[in-house]
């Protein structure tokens, strides 16, 4: 199993929502590149990065910060948040991101995705607040089933789908394990477990599940979680 340590920029620096709740937003670096270094030094091979205030906008908001990350550490790296259109993906692969997650274009534009992931290294996002779909950086809630969404990009050349349960998120309330196994069983994708992990329990729990990854975030900012140790339970399963 995969673990990525993730970090959320607002407004150029390292934070953590509640239930994708802007005005939650709890900063815990002003320097978002120190912190991915830590996360490389701690043995993680991925990191997971958001531009939250690109995710409302539409469009990217914190590149100065993505552009000093990839400068300073070695991480593979997969980002989120406001990509709309080809010409941001084809920017960020240019600036060095490994892979581009698409959400909210996901659901309004599902060709566009298919289009993408021919030519680009895409991973989609479902986002989801009681197994329905939420666009618009958690926003506004759609009227799709998470699980249909999932079921429409099993041919579509994506990587993985990361599936994240919105009410859990960045709660420290435990992941959410079944509703990731229905993504994973209705796509037969990778799938990444997001929302509410709190602590090596959680990480046991997803290697039995079979899952093939998780994102880390509170449980590593509030010390929930000992990453050095996912890390190591996690290579142990490779």
């Amino acid at each position: 199993m995969i673990i990525l340590p993730a970090i959320d920029l607002k407004d150029g620096k390292a934070v953590r929502l509640s239930k994708g709740l802007m005005d939650s937003a709890k900063i815990y670096s002003d320097e978002p590149w120190q912190v991915a270094k830590h996360f490389e030094k701690l043995g993680s091979n991925w990191l997971h990065l958001v531009d939250l205030n690109g995710a409302f906008a539409g469009e990217p908001k914190n590149l100065e910060q993505i552009r000093k990350i990839r400068e300073n550490c070695n991480l593979k790296m997969e980002l989120g948040g406001g990509i709309r259109d080809e010409e941001t993906i084809r920017m960020y692969l240019d600036l060095g991101v490994d892979r581009l997650i698409l959400g909210s274009v996901a659901v309004k534009d599902p060709d566009f995705v298919r289009d993408m992931a021919a030519k680009y290294p895409i991973v989609v996002g479902i986002d989801a607040i009681d197994g329905m779909v939420a666009v618009e950086g958690w926003a506004e809630v759609s009227q799709m089933k998470a699980t249909d969404l999932a079921r429409a990009f099993a041919d579509a050349g994506v990587e993985a789908i990361i599936c994240t349960d919105v009410g859990r998120d960045g709660m420290l309330s435990g992941i959410n394990v079944e509703f990731t196994r229905s993504i994973a069983e209705a796509s037969g994708l990778p799938t990444i477990a997001s929302g509410g992990l709190r602590d090596i329990g959680d990480i046991r729990r997803l290697i039995e599940a079979g899952i093939y990854g998780t994102i880390v975030g509170k449980a590593f900012y509030e010390g929930t979680l000992d990453l050095a140790e996912a890390f190591r339970l996690a290579r142990e399963v490779e």
